[in-house]
């Protein structure tokens, strides 16, 4: 008995999108969330007890949401772009640094004549920046279109070049050949290794993947501030689905997924469906499906391969570098012991089954761009948030190790990598709660597949494809045309293991629901 048009398993961000799009067509529409609250990795938490700052706990920054959800939807979201793009103290001597301001050409490349000793090498990266642009401008908005071929992308671009450089070469000659200092070659790296666990040279171009997706958000490849922390925009969007009439239910686990559309549900019930959507990675889904009879093999295991630390501050740290002020250095991309020489050691030793010393890290202190995330107490006191994310830490290393004992041993390398920049501990800036904790808390690969269930706490819930369709792929069903297809005909896939999944950008729930709408018809 069909009970529903569709049904959506797991409640992130992505089904969300989806249920407000389907709910919004006079579908009817149910979400099934095994936790207690929807929005999954998109959220905002207290996680220190009496002490009124709301973080974005998991996710923290957008880049890939399409103005369009937004006008479709119309979620009032307020993204705001950071004037300061990056700040990179030079390992060896951090007393200098590369301040990349947007609004101050002059500044920037006087930072890079101080920080690499090179009088061209700010033109450089310039070139290299403005290079990408009109890739980023030529490939974003296809992201909610029906998937291109690869030679109509090409075409696009107008760039053979560039298409050659990033889709058939590993990442690390393109940035070898555009730039000459370890220390900028670093700051472009790092595009190609956030949640990403690859060398360079990976034969495999997965890293390349993953720096284009970091690099065509809006058109531009800016990464914004979501006003009110990652929560507001799960929030803004559940909205949007309850008004729309989606039934949206928490605390109930989907245990089993029959491919003519049954949801078993761990309170015994059962929802039917025309349709299912899963927002659930599709590791999670192979198991789903097995449990209710289907023959699917597994899929490769996920890995992911960051750390991420949360830390309240009473006040920003001071710097080694007296040059440029703190408020600017924190309030966009800092990468600490981010040279490429050191992102590819640090590979090599995590590859072995090692912590990488020093840990490559970015820092971010949202509460500079948004202060509402704090308090009114908080931000009279002048406290900050910092999140670091640190690269090179792929889930293997939870294997056979004491979860507690490596939270702690991560923990202490994220506090080392950020004391090495700066003129004072980062201890003696940190928050404490009431009952006289300090305020810093680290997230694991295993925390995550703990709490969210992304199997090796891969935030992209498996290996990135490229954004658009082979010449030679089949397009000829809508879950094939939307990049949303899996075994099964009735059941799509909707979160970030979409073909243009990853991220917080709604882009899987999008299409998901725009395959729907042709499969369902009217």
């Amino acid at each position: 008995m069909i009970t529903h048009d569709v049904v959506i398993v797991g409640g992130g961000h992505n089904a969300l999108v989806a249920a407000a799009y389907l709910a919004r067509s006079g579908r009817r529409v149910v979400v099934a969330e095994r936790l207690d609250h929807v929005g999954g990795a998109a959220v905002s938490e207290r996680p220190w007890p009496g002490v009124d700052a709301r973080l974005s706990r998991y996710s923290y920054l957008v880049s890939l949401f399409p103005a369009a959800i937004l006008r479709d939807l119309g979620l009032p979201l307020d993204l705001r772009r950071r004037r300061y793009a990056s700040y990179t103290p030079d390992p060896s001597d951090p007393s200098r640094g590369i301040l990349v301001d947007t609004a101050d050409a002059a500044a920037t490349a006087a930072g890079f004549v101080r920080a690499t000793g090179d009088p061209d090498e700010a033109e450089r990266f310039a070139r290299f920046t403005e290079r990408l642009l009109p890739l980023a401008g030529a490939l974003f908005p296809t992201v909610t279109e029906p998937l291109r071929r690869a030679s109509d992308v090409r075409a696009l671009v107008r760039d053979d070049d560039l298409w050659e450089a990033l889709t058939q070469r590993p990442l690390g000659a393109f940035v070898r050949s555009s730039l000459q200092s370890d220390l900028a070659r670093g700051i472009a790296l790092t595009d190609g290794l956030i949640g990403t666990f690859a060398s360079a040279d990976d034969a495999s171009l997965r890293q390349n993947r993953c720096f284009l997706y970091h690099v065509i958000g809006g058109g531009t490849g800016d990464w914004d501030v979501p006003v009110g922390g990652m929560g507001q925009v799960s929030a803004t969007l559940e909205r949007a689905a309850r008004e729309a009439g989606a039934d949206l239910r928490t605390g109930v686990a989907a245990t089993a997924v029959s491919p003519d559309g049954e949801v078993t549900l761990d309170d015994g019930t059962s929802l039917h469906g025309r349709l299912i959507l899963s927002g659930v990675g599709p590791a999670v889904l192979a198991g789903l499906l097995r449990a209710g009879g289907a023959d699917v093999p597994a899929p490769a295991a996920p890995e992911g391969g960051q750390l991420k630390v949360n830390l309240l501050l009473r006040r920003l740290p001071r710097l080694r570098d007296e040059s440029v002020a703190a408020q600017a250095a924190f309030a966009g991309t800092f990468h600490i012991n981010e040279t490429m020489t050191q992102l590819e050691s640090a590979y090599r030793t995590a590859e072995g089954g090692g912590i990488p010393d020093p840990l490559p890290a970015e820092v971010y202190c949202h509460s500079l761009t948004d202060p509402s995330i704090l308090g009114p107490e908080l931000r009279a006191s002048g406290a900050q948030t910092l999140t670091l994310f640190g690269l090179h830490v792929p889930h293997r290393l939870t294997r056979d190790a004491d979860p507690n004992a490596l939270r702690e041993a991560l923990l202490a390398a994220a506090q080392r990598t950020l004391d090495s920049v700066l003129a004072e501990p980062i201890a003696d800036c940190l928050y404490e709660a009431p009952d006289g904790t300090p305020c810093i808390e680290a997230r694991t690969t295993a925390d995550l597949e703990a709490s969210l269930g992304m199997i090796g706490g891969d935030i992209f819930h498996g290996a990135l494809d490229w954004p658009w369709a082979g010449d030679d792929d089949p397009l000829d069903t809508p879950a094939e045309r939307w990049g949303v297809k899996t075994a099964f005909p009735r059941i799509l896939l909707c979160g970030s293991g979409a073909r243009r999944g990853g991220a917080v950008s709604g882009i899987g729930g999008h299409n998901a629901a725009m395959a729907a709408q042709e499969i369902l018809g009217t």
